[in-house]
């Protein structure tokens, strides 16, 4: 199954999906006075933090019922965790470690391209010991070490989804799934009608395209 976290002003929900169907199998809408943003599965948990409004909803994975909540200062981005931190943006180039227990943050970094900081880092995903991040507005997501916080490389999805699917500036790329079992990567956007499972394939290099001609 596939848990989405929508966020619109007064409407935003914590989804179940059928990836097969499409089907929301389950919801449960925030209320209205929360602006929801990243989600994160933690053990029978659900974790969902809100954009401005300084609290974090736990949820039982099962039922969607809330179990408890956490008080966080900052805006709420994305989300993810490792196998013993949660990792959180907020919109800066700076990514939190926090303790899943009490939410509190244990460590940052701060996300590097080179010597350029990268900002605006939304939609997170933990993959393979690298920390996949969207960049807000953008069709591309940075592969970046969770040890000093610096890019390894980037992945471009520029003209993924038609532009004629998209419903307005703000349907932009910012959701990034990850199926450990069989391998399989997934990335859609906001409002987008469709979620792509996508192959990660390396650019030749300049050298190999010559040597290749």
């Amino acid at each position: 199954m596939f848990y989405e976290g929508t966020g619109r002003e007064g409407h935003s929900a914590v989804l179940v999906i059928d990836p097969a169907t499409g089907t929301v199998i389950q919801h449960r809408d925030l209320p209205r006075q929360y602006f929801g943003e990243g989600i994160v599965d933690w053990g029978p948990n659900i974790y969902e933090w809100t954009w401005k409004s300084g609290i974090c909803f736990v949820y039982d994975r099962f039922s969607l019922q809330l179990v408890k909540q956490f008080s966080y200062t900052g805006e709420g981005w994305g989300m993810t965790h490792t196998a013993n931190e949660l990792i959180t943006s907020d919109g800066s180039a700076i990514l939190r470690f926090r303790d899943p227990t009490t939410f509190r943050e244990t460590r940052h970094i701060v996300v590097k391209d080179g010597t350029k900081t990268i900002d605006q880092l939304n939609e997170l995903e933990f993959i393979k010991g690298e920390i996949y991040a969207n960049v807000w507005h953008t069709d591309r997501i940075a592969r970046i070490s969770p040890v000093d916080g610096h890019v390894i490389s980037w992945i471009d999805l520029a003209g993924l989804l038609p532009t004629d699917q998209l419903v307005d500036a703000e349907s932009v790329l910012n959701g990034i799934a990850y199926d450990a079992q069989h391998d399989r990567l997934f990335v859609t956007g906001k409002q987008w009608p469709v979620v792509f499972e996508i192959k990660v394939i390396q650019k030749p290099l300049a050298s190999e395209i010559e040597h290749r001609n």
